[in-house]
């Protein structure tokens, strides 16, 4: 009697809000802890350091959040573009697309017969045709034409949210010393775990990714500080 074993594969589907999420977090956590630790060698008032952190916050926020719109609705832009040209070239350079389909088949090792079979079947339906050109020869998926809102949105809150924890260490702080002590504990804290799950998420080595997203921060802060402390001084 044979037995059958059912074989699930488990693959890591990553969603474009992850990716939001993750370009967002990283810069939240990164530029507002430079910005606080350079200000700290400087002024001696955690008022001051707060006001400029949020007053980051808010422009990194809308300039991140724009950025990941542009970016979206220039995807969507050179879809379309693409796809036009794909549907103009089925028309007027008939028979070479259809070889280049042949190509794309031939590369998987169909015989030539199949092959000519398999692309006079879809020259019948221009849209399917299209479709499979856009798909296997461009490489270009259809992007959702309301991806550049949602990423502008994910990314901005996603910033707004990292950004606030290097700047919460200054508000339980008597002075900027002690502020620089308590957000570079509770910052490098929130980024090793934020690179944690980052690379486990992307199948990476999780400790390794947690140590690299660490050290980014901790440097970027380093180097503001002191950078400010020599101007400073």
């Amino acid at each position: 009697m044979s037995e059958h074993h059912h074989h699930t594969e488990q693959h890591f589907q990553q969603s474009e809000i992850i990716k939001d999420i993750v370009i967002g977090m990283a810069d939240g956590l990164t530029v507002p802890f430079a910005l606080a630790a350079g200000l700290s060698g400087v002024v001696d008032s955690n008022g001051i350091i707060i006001t400029a952190g949020i007053a980051e916050i808010c422009a990194g926020s809308i300039a991140m959040g724009l950025g990941g719109y542009l970016a979206g609705r220039t995807e969507i832009e050179h879809y379309n573009s693409e796809l036009k040209r794909e549907y103009d070239e089925i028309v007027t350079h008939y028979e070479t697309e259809k070889r280049e389909v042949r190509e794309i088949f031939a590369e998987y090792g169909l015989s030539e017969q199949s092959q000519h079979l398999i692309v006079d079947e879809m020259a019948k339906n221009e849209d399917k045709w299209v479709e499979f050109m856009m798909r296997y020869e461009l490489g270009l998926e259809k992007p959702d034409e309301r991806r550049a809102s949602k990423s502008a949105l994910n990314i901005g809150i996603s910033y707004i949210i990292g950004g606030i924890i290097p700047l919460s260490g200054y508000i339980f702080a008597n002075n900027p010393e002690h502020g620089l002590i308590y957000s570079s504990i509770i910052t490098v804290i929130c980024l090793f775990i934020f690179g944690y799950f980052k690379s486990k998420l992307t199948g990476q080595n999780a400790f390794s990714g947690a140590l690299k997203t660490t050290l980014i921060g901790v440097t970027a802060a380093s180097a503001a500080f002191l950078i400010a402390k020599l101007f400073g001084n």
